[in-house]
């Protein structure tokens, strides 16, 4: 993966590699430049890639990366699992049936300013993931769950009644590319908390029970008969602290509302990078600008690029075989809610 190394304000070298992606692979991809931002006269595109099916109620797998620009990480796993799917389209008889009746959906880069210039928040301080209309709730609630003191303090929300416009693009691209299919994840790579990787879904504002309680418990159990020994911690993502403005709760809320007939079903998760252990094993890299966001060792990058391969091929077999799951979990439905509830709900 070209530059993958070379990380320097003022280069962005995850770019580079994803038109290197697309020019090499563009006889299987779909590319759609959705928008740019500009800053200091340097225009970044805001660009999606598919492959698979083109109908649009085909099940669909989307990832996203970059929405922090110093969590880097998360954009080359999505870059690396990209560049592994077209090679393996290559030869890969399975994986090509396999997109017959599914699609990829792509946005490995989301913030690509604030990846540029080594900042968490955008060109004009917004933290992108406080930046929907959502306001959390309870106790839980901090100073880095989101606030309008000032852009010039980390996890800044933005005005009242505003959208950035990397917000905006990430909620077209999922209301565009991801709704209209009967079956549908999302995947937010992040990075920047805690010591184990976590596998987050809604809600963040608050511990209320998340509608689909059924459906992510039956998912959970496939994924823990299928793969006993695996390293998530699957919670919701206000079991540690609670986050104002989350793009995911608000996207989730405005499908759920506008489904009560259609009945298809939408999950966004946040697999969220445990990094402070590698601040722990390397406790100088705190004095680099991106400290904890980033692994700076090569051997440690790359393992981390090749720990979640599983996973998400994981995910994207559970969606071309939902039957093994989906129904179970609405099957027994009290009863899952029940367990989630002990796990999770009861310890408010």
């Amino acid at each position: 993966m070209a530059g993958i190394f070379s990380l320097r304000k003022g280069h962005l070298p995850e770019m580079e590699d994803l038109e290197s992606l697309i020019k090499e692979y563009q006889h299987l991809l779909r590319v759609d430049q959705i928008d740019e931002v500009e800053h200091r006269g340097k225009r970044f595109p805001l660009t999606t890639v598919e492959l698979g099916s083109k109908d649009p109620k085909a099940s669909v797998f989307a990832l996203f990366g970059g929405v922090h620009g110093l969590e880097r990480i998360g954009t080359h796993v999505v870059l690396v699992y990209l560049r592994h799917l077209l090679q393996s389209l290559q030869w890969d008889k399975t994986l090509q049936r396999r997109l017959e009746e599914s699609r990829f959906v792509f946005m490995p880069i989301v913030n690509p300013v604030g990846m540029f210039h080594f900042r968490r928040s955008n060109a004009n301080g917004v933290d992108l993931m406080r930046n929907a209309p959502v306001e959390g709730e309870g106790s839980s609630s901090q100073f880095f769950s989101g606030h309008r003191i000032s852009p010039k303090l980390p996890c800044y929300r933005g005005e009242a009644g505003t959208m950035e416009k990397e917000a905006q693009v990430l909620c077209q691209v999922v209301r565009e590319k991801v709704f209209p299919s009967h079956l549908s994840f999302v995947l937010d790579v992040h990075s920047g908390f805690g010591s184990r990787d976590r596998f987050w879904f809604p809600w963040a504002k608050n511990l209320e029970m998340f509608p689909l309680i059924s459906e992510v418990m039956a998912f959970r159990d496939l994924l823990d008969r299928s793969y006993p020994y695996h390293v998530y911690d699957i919670e919701p993502s206000a079991t540690h602290y609670v986050i104002h403005g989350d793009l995911w709760d608000y996207l989730f809320a405005e499908h759920h509302e506008s489904n009560r007939i259609q009945e298809s079903i939408f999950l966004p998760w946040t697999l969220e990078l445990g990094s402070w252990a590698w601040l722990r094993k390397s406790p100088l890299q705190i004095l680099h600008p991106l400290r904890f966001h980033h692994p700076l060792k090569p051997h440690r990058v790359k393992r981390i690029l090749r720990r979640h391969m599983l996973l998400f091929d994981f995910i994207h077999r559970s969606l071309i075989s939902p039957d093994s799951w989906l129904l179970e979990g609405q099957s027994r439905r009290q009863e899952y809610e029940t367990r989630a509830k002990e796990l999770w709900y009861d310890k408010r």
